[in-house]
């Protein structure tokens, strides 16, 4: 009788710890693949940036508002399409409890593919300083023109979208706060 009991309680718990285990993506980053065969990596990580190795499955992320089904393996997934020049992308995932989104620059040299996260914050403080460079000296709008010249430049050639810029200086702030 008591080896039942001992039976039904191991069971019981077994089952509450299998079930209490969640598969949520908190925080990732953006890295080449190993093979350096031109695709993008994403990795699962935590607050500091550790990989995540027990995330397996299929989670649902948004690639410049494009919808992907990426397949996680120990806390990695592979982008599918290689990248075939440099561009901005934004890197977004939502799960149950939050959003999580990342603007990167992905800069192709000729063998290697270099993501550089471009932060919240800079999405906002830059404009804002050259607007206050351009009021502040009037004499100088050939700069805010020349600097407004190279943003439709990379609007036009390398996918950079206001749409994507101004979602991610939402999410930021929203991260600050």
């Amino acid at each position: 009788m008591i080896k039942a009991i001992n039976i039904l309680f191991f069971l019981l718990f077994t089952h509450i710890y299998v079930v209490g285990q969640t598969q949520l993506i908190q925080n990732f980053v953006v890295k080449e693949n190993l093979t350096q065969n031109g695709k993008l990596a994403i990795i699962a990580v935590d607050s500091a940036d550790q990989p995540l190795e027990h995330i397996n499955g299929t989670f649902q992320f948004s690639l410049n508002g494009f919808k992907q089904e990426l397949a996680f393996h120990d806390g990695i997934a592979v982008l599918k399409q290689p990248v075939e020049s440099s561009t901005f992308a934004m890197f977004k995932h939502t799960n149950q409890a939050q959003t999580v989104a990342r603007f990167y620059y992905i800069h192709k040299s000729d063998n290697a593919l270099k993501p550089i996260k471009i932060q919240a914050w800079l999405l906002l403080i830059i404009p804002v300083l050259i607007l206050l460079i351009a009021y502040a000296f009037k004499r100088f709008i050939s700069v805010f023109i020349i600097l407004a010249i190279v943003f439709l430049y990379f609007h036009f050639s390398k996918g950079l979208d206001i749409s994507q810029l101004l979602e991610s200086v939402f999410l930021g702030i929203k991260g600050v706060f």
